[in-house]
């Protein structure tokens, strides 16, 4: 079942000395999915082909305030953004993280690949220097939880 993906950090990093003792590759991404849609299905999907384990990292509704987002996000409190990431077929694990960034829990997994959008440069890309490698998947157009954010308010 898929409330059985969503695990502490604690325990990721119990289950990431098993992986890397049987030589399983792990990715790892994160984000707020706040609002799923396609742009977001891309993404993990094509991030899942790069391995064997596929952990999201999602920020906590208190790491995304911090983001400044706006005052009405998140819209989805956190346990239902990560039950529906955890439904996912490509997703094996999601873990909520509080901090602005994932940092600190890409050092305590050090995923053997990072993935991030291409919305982000190389170089800004946090926990690059914690991972085996870092790659970046060209976003699908047309798709942003922002975008879909405004087109509820014009129904309003």
């Amino acid at each position: 079942m898929s409330a059985g993906k969503i695990v502490s950090i604690a325990k990721l990093a119990r289950l990431r000395k098993g992986w890397r003792k049987t030589g399983r590759k792990v990715v790892f991404t994160n984000g707020c999915y706040d609002l799923l849609h396609a742009g977001h299905v891309h993404l993990l999907e094509k991030a899942k082909a790069f391995g064997d384990i596929l952990i999201v990292g999602l920020n906590s509704d208190a790491s995304v305030r911090k983001l400044g987002k706006s005052p009405e996000r998140p819209i989805n409190a956190q346990r239902s953004r990560a039950r529906v990431v955890a439904a996912l077929e490509s997703v094996d694990y999601v873990a909520l993280f509080n901090s602005e960034t994932p940092a600190a829990l890409i050092r305590t997994l050090r995923p053997d690949i990072l993935v991030k959008g291409a919305d982000y440069r190389a170089g800004e890309i946090v926990g690059r220097l914690d991972a085996g490698k870092t790659v970046r998947i060209p976003l699908k157009r047309g798709f942003s939880t922002t975008g879909l954010i405004r087109k509820i308010k014009k129904f309003d």
